[in-house]
């Protein structure tokens, strides 16, 4: 087109003929001019390719931040981790990263030659993708039965090894700061009874933080102790009254069914808009004893559960997306979500079972 205006054609008689844009050739007879190049990289000033080269080492720095606890990780772990980054990073930058080559993140692992095995395998794997990633062999084991298919822990783990599934219990846990207790005289009247044979006997809680888009957000869980039921949640940008407040709020059965409410001795369970709350419906408060995180063993396990399978694989751009995706786990995890504790039934299920 620069050529044919350069041959004398006329500016108005190409932009008809070719269906073009008047800008658009007009912009190509400058380029063609200043630097006889149509590629963006090469119109670009020496301002715009240095900003464009700090963009690229921003982005590349906070890739490297998020990913660098897989850095010694094995190579499932490492291809676990790209897979959950890449709606946010490049694949290629990633395995850079983690010296991992693009042809093992790519790989496909070849089809059976036995169709009853491929079939298996491709349970397996179904499995997997509905327990979000999460289970291991033994949960694996246990929804193979559901489906009268017998099958040892090691042939599934090798299955998972061919098609590079890795639960999110491989990944190494962090432990998360102390913080101060409070000094209030209520003791612990559940002492450790922790298997209840009643619906809403007792319900323990506890709190947690979340990192939303690069900042510290806590989210409260309550949990029945009868069937490691999620009755209650909520997500917020302080860890405060406020935040316990409004999970209570949350909970759908009536709350004078609930007997005794047995947590840490956080400052944010123990004051005026709560203790007005318990007294209210006449729930019994519980705290654990000074410095014994077992007093409260059941919320504790619930959380590392909580901070393995969806706080620490999310990556969440604001509260409002929290909230979204935290009320998704939880329906997940009362509906759908086996419990070794409870002989590998959903909480649901074991609610329903007759008394």
């Amino acid at each position: 087109m620069v050529q044919l205006y350069e041959s004398g054609k006329s500016r108005s008689s190409i932009v008809k003929e070719y269906g073009l844009t008047a800008s658009a050739l007009d912009r190509w007879i400058s380029q063609s001019q200043q630097t006889g190049s149509f590629t963006a990289k090469d119109n670009r000033t020496p301002e715009e390719n240095e900003l464009l080269e700090l963009r690229k080492e921003v982005q590349r720095l906070r890739m490297e931040n998020d990913i660098f606890k897989a850095s010694r990780a094995d190579h499932g772990t490492k291809v676990n981790v790209i897979r959950n980054n890449a709606h946010k990073y490049s694949v290629s930058a990633m395995c850079s990263v983690l010296e991992l080559p693009r042809s093992t993140f790519y790989y496909k692992p070849e089809p059976a030659t036995d169709p009853q095995e491929q079939e298996l395998e491709d349970t397996v794997v179904e499995i997997f993708k509905l327990s979000r990633n999460n289970y291991g062999t033994r949960k694996i084991k246990k929804e193979l039965a559901k489906k009268s298919l017998r099958v040892s822990r090691r042939k599934i783990g090798g299955i998972m090894n061919k098609h590079g599934l890795v639960s999110s219990y491989t990944v190494a846990q962090y432990k998360p700061h102390k913080a101060a207790s409070n000094e209030a005289e209520i003791g612990n009247a559940l002492q450790h009874e922790f298997k209840q044979n009643e619906p809403f006997a007792v319900v323990v809680s506890d709190l947690t933080y979340v990192r939303v888009d690069g900042k510290w957000n806590y989210v409260c869980l309550f949990v029945d102790l009868f069937n490691r039921e999620i009755i209650g949640h909520s997500c917020g940008a302080r860890k405060t009254a406020q935040l316990v407040y409004e999970a209570i709020a949350s909970i759908s059965v009536r709350l004078d069914r609930i007997q005794m409410f047995h947590t840490d001795r956080g400052s944010e369970f123990d004051n005026t808009l709560i203790s007005k709350a318990l007294e209210t419906f006449n729930i019994q408060r519980s705290l654990s004893n000074k410095g014994c995180p077992y007093d409260n063993a059941v919320a504790e396990a619930t959380f590392k559960i909580f901070k393995t399978e969806f706080a620490r694989s999310k990556h969440f751009q604001s509260l409002t997306q929290l909230k979204l995706e935290l009320d998704d786990y939880v329906h997940w995890f009362n509906h759908h979500r086996i419990h070794g504790t409870l002989g590998y039934l959903t909480p649901v299920e074991a609610r329903q079972l007759p008394s």
